[in-house]
């Protein structure tokens, strides 16, 4: 069952080069990437997608797998977010753009309805524990979110993906 379950990680747009220029060229590149990693999943039988529904990574993530389900209605969204009103802070078209996907996912699960200390943690364990794989989009860095995710999957000893959101160098383990 995990074999064909890929979950999602990545960083948010204020740690990327471009931060929220979703025109700059090097995003258009990545988000390019993106759906190339997420097509040759589908192509080897990946049929379900989990995302935590963070901004940026994950929320183009879904954006993508979205558009291929128009085309292949096998594809499953489902959704892993750490509390309700996750996106109450972002922009309006941040927020626009995350009520689009809630709208359209297989399935929305919250870890919490309310915030508290350690619900993101808890989301990308959640996120690990659910998928046989994990398409990370990872700079490298040893703190913050993506980070834990990574060596979490790597504890659980699940299939790795990374995509460089700068060089697009692709990277398994």
């Amino acid at each position: 069952m995990l074999d064909n379950c890929c979950a999602f990680t990545g960083h948010r747009p204020h740690k990327l080069p471009w931060r929220y220029d979703e025109t700059d060229s090097r995003c258009v590149a990545l988000k390019v990437a993106l759906t190339g990693q997420i097509t040759q999943l589908v192509n080897v039988g990946v049929t379900a997608f989990y995302s935590g529904g963070a901004d940026g990574v994950d929320c183009w993530a879904s954006l993508i797998v979205l558009e291929l389900r128009q085309k292949n209605p096998a594809l499953k969204l489902h959704l892993l977010l750490p509390h309700e009103g996750q996106a109450d802070r972002w922009s309006n078209s941040a927020q626009e753009r995350y009520r689009l996907i809630l709208d359209q996912a297989d399935s929305v699960e919250y870890v919490s309805q309310e915030y508290y200390e350690g619900c993101m943690l808890d989301r990308n364990h959640q996120l690990v524990e659910t998928a046989g794989v994990l398409l990370a989009v990872y700079n490298g860095e040893r703190r913050g979110g993506t980070a834990a995710t990574v060596r979490y999957a790597r504890k659980l000893e699940r299939k790795i993906i990374f995509l460089d959101p700068v060089s697009l160098k692709i990277a398994g383990e």
